[in-house]
């Protein structure tokens, strides 16, 4: 079985050729070397649109499987007002 010593390279030989790459990448002009430009896919702006969205959507489903589920009450009735100013009531009561 014949092995192509090409191939095969030790771990000094693969440093050195890597370091020999850095040198030749390194000494190219600066316009030949092009900086990559990111283009994001979702914008800045919107990501923090989708993050308030996305809290708000899991408070209120949290908030309705906590006073439906667990607290024995209609899932729907916690996006009542009265609902809001009864617990409110009752936190503020001494």
């Amino acid at each position: 079985m014949a092995v192509n010593h090409q191939q095969v390279r030790s771990r000094d030989e693969y440093k050195k050729g890597r370091e020999t790459e850095k040198k030749t990448v390194a000494e190219r002009p600066a316009a030949v070397t092009s900086k990559r430009i990111r283009i994001r896919l979702i914008p800045i702006w919107l990501r923090i649109v989708l993050l308030a969205v996305s809290i708000v959507v899991c408070a209120t489903a949290g908030a309705m499987v906590g006073y439906g589920f667990l607290g024995d009450g209609k899932a729907m009735d916690v996006l009542k007002q009265s609902t809001w100013t009864h617990i409110i009531d009752l936190v503020e009561k001494k």
